[in-house]
């Protein structure tokens, strides 16, 4: 779903989902397409941001939220929303093509995470520190070229010291993208560059504290950015729920805010 954070293809519908605004048993509903087990975005328990932003939009907007769940990976946009088993994507970067975003709701920075204790001040993509230590990144196929921090070292002809970790990981564990975090404290990376939002909900759940520090900079030549808009999706055509959502987002900036903050989302 992007190059960011949030890809992750068997379907796993513990939900059922309706049309936005259509109405069930009197009921008009929500339908909201989601990953069952990726925090701190969504989870089937309902403890992302993401899940409890789905449930103050639809108190706003007097729906009942029901999901569809699927893994976000490949296909999840396509398998989902495409296929009216739902009617919005609580997440995705405000340039995504796949679907009609709204206006963002918040904006975050991939981060530098190490552990406090080392005391490494990694601030830049530049520093020559860089070079030296263990850097782990999360990678989507086998070549660490496609993400943005794999892309930015490449470019750098650091290589050899990447280690990559799949976002997918074992999704019969929870989390997977949070084993690079995990990695950092027990010491087998030096250093991560993860997707804020990640580093910030994970970091505060580490028995050692850990450094999160933004990327920079923050769009790397020649035009790879490290800092994304992030708004909520709807299928091309959905105008109405999307002026709807709009609404809700506007009025609600305050809480929103607090939520993400609540979550340790790095907020620019």
């Amino acid at each position: 779903m992007s190059s960011l954070f949030k890809i992750a293809i068997a379907a796993l519908l513990l939900g059922a989902a309706c049309g936005g605004g259509v109405v069930r048993d009197n009921t008009a509903v929500l339908g909201v397409c989601a990953d069952p087990n990726n925090l701190p975005f969504s989870n089937n328990r309902g403890e992302g941001f993401e899940n409890k932003l789905a449930q103050l939009v639809g108190r706003d907007l007097g729906m009942q939220v029901r999901y569809t769940w699927m893994p976000q990976r490949r296909g999840f946009v396509r398998n989902t929303l495409r296929a009216h088993r739902c009617d919005v994507i609580m997440g995705v970067p405000s340039s995504f093509e796949l679907a009609r975003p709204t206006i963002p709701y918040y904006r975050s920075t991939y981060v530098f995470i190490y552990r406090r204790d080392r005391h490494l001040r990694i601030r830049s993509l530049d520093d020559p520190g860089l070079r030296r230590l263990r850097i782990g990144v999360h990678v989507i196929g086998d070549d660490y070229a496609n993400t943005p921090p794999a892309a930015a070292l490449a470019q750098r002809h650091i290589v050899r010291n990447v280690v990559g970790y799949t976002i997918y990981g074992d999704y019969s564990q929870p989390n997977p993208p949070a084993r690079l975090i995990e990695a950092v404290v027990r010491g087998d990376v030096d250093v991560a560059i993860v997707w804020g939002p990640l580093a910030g909900f994970f970091a505060r759940q580490q028995s050692v504290p850990l450094e999160i520090v933004p990327v920079s900079p923050q769009v790397d030549v020649p035009f790879l950015p490290f800092v994304f808009d992030i708004s909520m999706a709807v299928r091309r055509g959905d105008d109405s729920l999307r002026t709807r959502l709009e609404s809700v987002l506007e009025r609600r900036q305050a809480d929103i805010r607090r939520l993400l903050e609540e979550y340790g989302v790095p907020l620019l």
